[in-house]
């Protein structure tokens, strides 16, 4: 405001307290103000160096996109973590170790990038937080992860999801789960086959380039039945079959983990422990209308895992087998 306005105000408000006529005072017609006047909530930041990253003030609280990158973070400031209207949060090119469960507390974020940190892990409370229902792009590559929690799965909203360049041995067990998923790299990781609920997926592109599959051999089951079936094996078997409900208050927290990944034979029954796995050749274009070559070779398959729940599933599989490639 004007500061000669202001005094005039002050004064008036003041003659007025004491009872004293203001019709003298020359006060100012009150003009609202112009919309250039009025400074809007910065809603966007970029910062790309340590030298411009604030340290002694705190970010606007109205911020729906940030981006800190090469500022050499060993970890994500907790000022971040307060920033509830963030949708977009960029902490790529960082040296960033570990990532605190509160940034599942950020309940409009849609997309996380930390391409290039010093992460190894990605936790199972980030899964379970809020991002379920947020979270669509979610850029991990270039760190050493080596693998992912199994309620990974539970970011079903996930529409791209970037894995490259880390020390991966193997994809999510319940990957088919990601109904919303259209894009997935996972290139030069680790991966010598890939889990069978990834033929669930219906992806328009996918990149798996530079992975050291393993050659499939049908022929040469990993046998692990156990006959006749443990009463534990036959109670699981029924009560994933029959959709029976379970949970922590009726069951050991480590059942219910178990059957959160109980597999599926090619006959649709579920088998816990006990079972064939064999890994066989899957033309990746059935899930992926876009494949980035797998190797050099031009190749477009992939190894893939099987699983049978009795040797009768898996004796009619091999019949079949040995049909289409008599």
């Amino acid at each position: 405001a004007n500061a000669s306005n202001l005094k005039n105000f002050l004064s008036a408000v003041r003659l007025a307290h004491q009872g004293t006529d203001t019709g003298a005072l020359p006060l100012s017609a009150l003009v609202p103000a112009k919309t250039s006047e009025v400074e809007k909530p910065k809603t966007k930041m970029i910062i790309t160096s340590r030298r411009d990253y604030p340290l002694t003030k705190n970010f606007p609280y109205s911020l729906e996109h940030l981006q800190a990158s090469y500022c050499k973070l060993a970890r994500i400031d907790t000022r971040v973590l307060c920033l509830k209207k963030l949708r977009k949060l960029d902490l790529s090119h960082n040296h960033i170790k570990q990532l605190p469960a509160t940034i599942g507390d950020l309940i409009c974020l849609q997309e996380l990038n930390l391409h290039d940190n010093h992460l190894e892990s990605f936790s199972g409370a980030l899964c379970n937080s809020t991002l379920q229902k947020s979270l669509q792009f979610l850029d991990l590559s270039q760190n050493k992860i080596k693998a992912l929690p199994i309620q990974f799965c539970q970011l079903r909203e996930l529409i791209n999801l970037k894995l490259d360049d880390n020390e991966l041995i193997r994809l999510p067990f319940k990957i088919g789960q990601l109904d919303h998923l259209r894009f997935l790299s996972a290139a030069r990781n680790k991966l010598p086959f890939l889990p069978s609920d990834f033929r669930k997926l219906c992806l328009e592109n996918l990149d798996l380039f530079g992975n050291p599959f393993e050659q499939p051999n049908p022929l040469v089951p990993n046998i692990q039945l156990k006959i006749p079936l443990t009463l534990l094996e036959c109670a699981a078997r029924a009560t994933v079959n029959y959709r029976i409900p379970y949970g922590c208050h009726l069951l050991p927290s480590h059942l219910c983990e178990d059957l959160e990944v109980a597999k599926t034979c090619q006959c649709r029954s579920a088998c816990l422990s006990s079972f064939i796995q064999i890994t066989v050749t899957m033309n990746l274009h059935h899930v992926a209308h876009t494949v980035v070559l797998v190797d050099n070779m031009g190749g477009t398959e992939a190894p893939i895992i099987c699983y049978f729940c009795s040797l009768d599933c898996y004796s009619q599989f091999l019949d079949r087998y040995l049909q289409s490639n008599g």
